[in-house]
């Protein structure tokens, strides 16, 4: 079952990596990159699950993850959040906000995707 997975993130290196690993595991993938754009993207599209760069330009990750549990139509989305940042508070932050996950970069593309799996069983 092909399911549509959200890359938001501004790091054209990651990006490329993560639409890699997201084709190859058989998922529509759609680019974001920054806050805004993602947010206008998960309202059209209804991704299946949001990877999401915590620290993106306009709208952080934090609070888009926030925005998008606040709003029941988009209470189903799945949300990974990836950042650079590891220390437990913002491990704590992005599970705070609503993320379902909290991957710190960098990571591996193995481990990802099969947490991604897992979110989308």
């Amino acid at each position: 079952m092909t399911r549509t997975v959200l890359i938001a993130d501004d790091e054209p290196n990651i990006v490329v990596s993560l639409e890699f690993l997201l084709k190859r595991e058989g998922h529509r993938v759609l680019v974001a990159r920054d806050g805004a754009e993602a947010l206008a993207m998960i309202r059209a599209e209804r991704p299946s699950l949001v990877l999401l760069d915590a620290m993106m330009p306009g709208l952080s990750g934090f609070d888009l993850c926030e925005t998008i549990r606040s709003d029941p139509d988009l209470s189903g989305i799945r949300i990974v959040m990836l950042t650079a940042r590891s220390r437990e508070a913002d491990q704590a932050r992005a599970m705070g906000a609503g993320a379902d996950a909290f991957v710190a970069k960098p990571f591996s593309t193995r481990d990802l995707a099969g947490r991604i799996r897992e979110l989308l069983a």
